[in-house]
């Protein structure tokens, strides 16, 4: 009896240690989810939403602490932002739309990863599990607080504010639209490369597709980005193409014009980026007001903004990305005073492998 009893007391015992670790693993509270998806190879058909990820918290895991994928050099590291979504806003449905796509093009191993505000992040948990579920493929997920990240990069989004927002001061906001700028900051240091994305974007390619484009990367640049497709910085460099009649900022890229970029789809060279006293240089508030003033530019749509402006100073430091990796549909601009002009910018003869549902307008179906 003394022997069965010792037997029966350390079951006991081991039972209640594997509930103790299994509520705290699947207990999340508000804290960081990282999706950790296993046996690629399982049967299809047996997947259910409950049984397609398992979900690991971590309690407060930093943005900028290092979880390591397995075999990291494998992954392709892809970002987005997803924030203030309400459960049945039509952002959650341009998100569904991206991811789908994403995944179901991709013949790689993708890190996910998603800056979000808590409620955003529960909508976005359940879209992307659906989606693995539909697609068949896997990947991994993080999750970074925007409000975290906000303050992290405080001391570049009060630089960038005055000059690249439509209304300075609503300092959340701000963040929102400038984060790219600090991402070397915020991505784990294992992370050499990676891409981000608007939500309202559908891919028709493989991402592998996509990151070829660092090996046309000249030896000096830190980003890539594809031309815009509208006049919007012709209005805006308005005072200064004024005082410069010549110049070929603002022009169409058909006459060999100066367009500027949109920041619908950025690369990043994250491991230069870290390396570059002149990118530090550059995003101080006396270098950006400098460059401002040079070009007469205020402008209303964030890091974009910087982006175009630096690439009329400083254009070895900007890969020009082909359009078809950021084909906007946005047409705003042709119906305020651009009609006649218009279509020269918003020509791509290229092979469309992203879609731009920029504006709001809808993604074609295809």
């Amino acid at each position: 009896m003394p022997l069965l009893r010792k037997v029966l007391l350390r079951f006991t015992i081991f039972v209640l240690l594997l509930i103790a670790l299994y509520c705290y693993q699947t207990s999340n509270g508000r804290h960081w989810l990282v999706f950790n998806l296993q046996n690629r190879n399982a049967n299809l058909a047996n997947l259910t939403t409950a049984s397609a990820a398992t979900a690991y918290s971590v309690n407060y895991l930093s943005s900028t602490t290092n979880i390591i994928p397995q075999n990291r050099t494998n992954y392709y590291n892809v970002w987005c932002i997803f924030t203030k979504v309400a459960s049945n806003s039509p952002m959650r449905r341009k998100f569904q739309i991206f991811t789908n796509s994403l995944l179901r093009f991709a013949s790689v191993d993708i890190a996910f990863h998603v800056i979000s505000d808590d409620d955003s992040r529960d909508i976005a948990a359940i879209v992307i599990q659906n989606v693995m579920v539909n697609t068949g493929k896997f990947m991994k997920v993080f999750y970074y607080n925007v409000h975290q990240l906000a303050e992290q990069l405080e001391d570049i989004v009060s630089v960038m504010s005055p000059h690249f927002s439509s209304k300075p001061g609503t300092y959340y906001s701000d963040a929102l639209f400038f984060i790219s700028l600090g991402l070397h900051r915020i991505a784990p240091s294992y992370q050499k490369l990676a891409a981000m994305f608007d939500a309202d974007m559908k891919f028709r390619r493989d991402v592998k597709d996509l990151f070829e484009e660092f090996n046309k990367f000249g030896k000096e640049a830190l980003f890539g980005l594809a031309p815009e497709l509208t006049p919007v910085y012709r209005h805006v460099l308005y005072l200064y193409r004024n005082k410069h009649p010549m110049t070929m900022f603002g022009e169409p890229r058909h006459k060999g014009g100066y367009p500027g970029f949109n920041s619908g789809m950025i690369l990043f060279n994250l491991e230069r980026l870290r390396e570059s006293r002149l990118y530090n240089e550059i995003v101080n508030k006396d270098n950006v007001k400098a460059m401002t003033e040079k070009y007469h530019f205020k402008g209303h749509l964030g890091d974009q903004d910087f982006y175009t402006l630096l690439g009329m100073e400083r254009p070895e430091l900007i890969h020009m990305v082909d359009c078809g990796w950021n084909r906007q549909l946005c047409t705003w601009w042709r119906d305020r005073g651009y009609a006649d002009i218009f279509a020269n910018y918003s020509e791509c003869h290229s092979e469309i492998k992203l879609w731009h549902g920029n504006c709001n307008t809808p993604i074609p179906n295809d």
